[in-house]
């Protein structure tokens, strides 16, 4: 569903990813774990167009959207589901207009569709009744979770998730990360997600890629991730820094 192909993006002179390359079959999660600024969020805004690759490609679905403009940009984007790490909701609207947004302003469906569709929604992720409160009178993992309706309702194809759990405890990252499975299992999306929660993440995702120093230094199943001989996975995994060696573990 997604290729990802030696893309490169540099800010002011500073390369950030430096030939990262990686594919994403339908159907599945991929995770993409590695330390801070790295450009995990980067890659995420890369695959999205939110921000231009320098040079590479991308293809979703066998066809190459770099080239994407106007409306033809605007169709892809429509397939594709962006969880912002903060979920991005708006202040000033309700969780309902929250959720509803999206459908009024690129569907044609009637007040009466869309209401069905957002209650649906509210219900599936668990926020029934709660439609009428604003973002800043529910807890983070009511935002999580209402920020996830938005992009449901929207039914794509491919979910791209920026750390959906930060800022959450223990519990409310297990709860977020059981919302995203459910999510796969009934809607049957492609997903993408930029996570730093190790090793919990070994629990969600069928496949996972260590993005280090500009490129994707591995890629695996949660097993092989987890056994892997790369230094830089087995460190950042088993939580060593570059200097400090544990039992003869380097």
């Amino acid at each position: 569903m997604i290729e990802v192909k030696n893309i490169h993006k540099s800010f002011g002179g500073q390369a950030v990813l430096k030939g990262v390359s990686f594919t994403v079959e339908t159907g599945e999660i991929f995770a993409v774990i590695g330390g801070s600024g790295q450009g995990k969020s980067v890659l995420l805004k890369v695959i999205m167009r939110l921000l231009e690759a320098d040079s590479g490609d991308i293809l979703i679905d066998g066809k190459s959207i770099c080239g994407l403009k106007g409306q033809a940009l605007y169709k892809m984007r429509d397939r594709v589901g962006y969880l912002f790490q903060g979920g991005a909701l708006f202040d000033s609207m309700t969780i309902y207009e929250n959720i509803a947004f999206p459908l009024r302003e690129k569907t044609k469906l009637t007040k009466k569709e869309i209401n069905a569709r957002v209650e649906e929604e509210l219900e599936k992720v668990g926020l029934s009744g709660m439609g009428h409160k604003y973002p800043e009178e529910v807890s983070g993992g009511m935002k999580k979770r209402a920020a996830f309706a938005r992009v449901l309702v929207m039914r794509p194809e491919v979910v791209l998730f920026d750390e959906p759990t930060t800022g959450l405890d223990p519990i409310l990252v297990d709860s977020v990360h059981r919302l995203i499975l459910w999510g796969k299992k009934t809607y049957g999306f492609t997903a993408v997600i930029v996570s730093h929660e190790i090793p919990e993440i070994f629990g969600v995702a069928d496949r996972i890629g260590m993005l280090s120093g500009g490129v994707m230094v591995e890629t695996g199943t949660p097993d092989e991730i987890r056994n892997s001989r790369v230094p830089e996975v087995k460190r950042f995994v088993r939580g060593l820094s570059e200097e400090v060696s544990v039992g003869g573990i380097a």
